[in-house]
């Protein structure tokens, strides 16, 4: 079986190692969603990931509700990722942009008082973060039959414009209760037409957003992630392992290049209550590389590959305050430990701050 320091092909992405680093919101853009100086420097220590999945990147201004979250709209935004992914190009990494709806979870402010667009009428649970302090979620408007043409096309622009930016490839985020989620999965799609009701028609959008991004920038340039199995921010469905199984299923035709299952493990600290994990069952529906994410450590990584239920493992808490994971893991050095109150601030505290192991004390 192969180590977590062994290389792996992931589509068009050739690997060094199969410790990946996961897409982590950060709020270190501008308040109008450009990338900034210091986002070039935070991605470039981590470079030894053998992938870098760059964090949610909103694909249009309907679809950004997060403040100072970073968008490819816009050409200011893409000179902004430019400058990024030549930053880890220079280092000697590699970087791809995942593809970020969030649907009902966008607060009216950030869209001029419209309302969040989603599969249904329905509201998210607690309240938004947005430049005023915590906000309730609003009720969402179905998006329209006709509406959802343009929605897929914003994604495939999002997907050009990824690429302009110089990186390596491009993630389709349909996980964590976002907007694609919410069309997946049946306590938050009420439709009646043909993206509602049956497994099939629930991943019809799934399919036409993964497929239209395959087509403008390559296939093996396009990666998905799901979240198949609990409640995310109020996304959940009633029988996910035929759903999910489908989804799979659909995307291994497509022949993306790899897929990214947020998942905790058995044991792991997050807990998905008696369901147990759907990655197994995935990976007999999808043909093509598996990566897991949530919750691993080491041991419980290189499990993961020793039992075949994965070829490569996504890592996000930990690389925040370790920005040379791979070798600290490779050589058994220390693990910093993050500063969770640093996570959504807008200053290079907490950021770019974390000491390689070099500068550190060596066990």
């Amino acid at each position: 079986m192969p180590s977590l320091f062994d290389p792996v092909r992931l589509g068009a992405i050739h690997a060094p190692n199969r410790i990946l680093m996961a897409p982590l919101t950060r709020t270190r853009g501008t308040r109008e969603h450009a990338p900034t100086e210091v986002m070039a420097r935070y991605y470039a220590q981590r470079a030894g990931a053998g992938l870098i999945v760059a964090e949610a990147i909103g694909i249009s201004r309907q679809g950004l509700g997060w403040p100072h979250a970073t968008g490819l709209w816009r050409e200011d935004q893409v000179s902004g990722w430019r400058r990024v992914t030549q930053a880890v190009h220079d280092a000697g990494g590699q970087i791809i942009a995942q593809l970020w709806h969030m649907g009902r979870m966008v607060h009216p402010s950030f869209v001029d008082g419209a309302s969040p667009v989603s599969a249904s009428a329905t509201q998210a649970p607690g309240r938004a973060h947005t430049y005023y302090g915590r906000e309730p979620y609003a009720v969402a408007k179905p998006l329209a039959r006709e509406e959802i043409p343009g929605l897929v096309d914003d994604y495939r622009r999002a997907a050009e414009r990824a690429l302009e930016a110089g990186f390596d490839g491009v993630q389709v985020h349909a996980a964590n209760g976002y907007i694609i989620d919410q069309f997946l999965r049946d306590n938050a799609n009420l439709r009646r037409d043909e993206y509602g009701g049956s497994i099939e028609n629930r991943i019809r959008l799934l399919c036409e957003v993964t497929q239209s991004v395959a087509d403008a920038v390559g296939a093996p340039r396009t990666s998905v992630r799901l979240s198949p199995n609990g409640d995310s921010q109020g996304v959940n469905d009633s029988n996910p392992e035929p759903l999910f199984r489908a989804a799979g299923a659909a995307l291994s035709d497509i022949g993306i290049g790899f897929l990214e299952l947020r998942e905790p493990p058995r044991d792991g600290s997050l807990g998905q209550g008696d369901r147990d994990p759907l990655a197994p069952a995935i990976r007999q529906a999808f043909a093509g590389p598996l990566v897991l994410n949530s919750d691993y450590d080491q041991a419980r990584a290189q499990a993961a590959l020793d039992a075949g239920v994965a070829d490569a493992i996504s890592f996000g808490r930990l690389f925040i305050a370790n920005p040379d994971l791979p070798r600290r893991f490779a050589e058994g050095g220390p693990l910093t430990r993050d500063d969770k109150l640093t996570w959504y601030s807008q200053g290079p505290e907490g950021y770019v701050d974390y000491p390689a192991m070099t500068e550190s004390v060596r066990l």
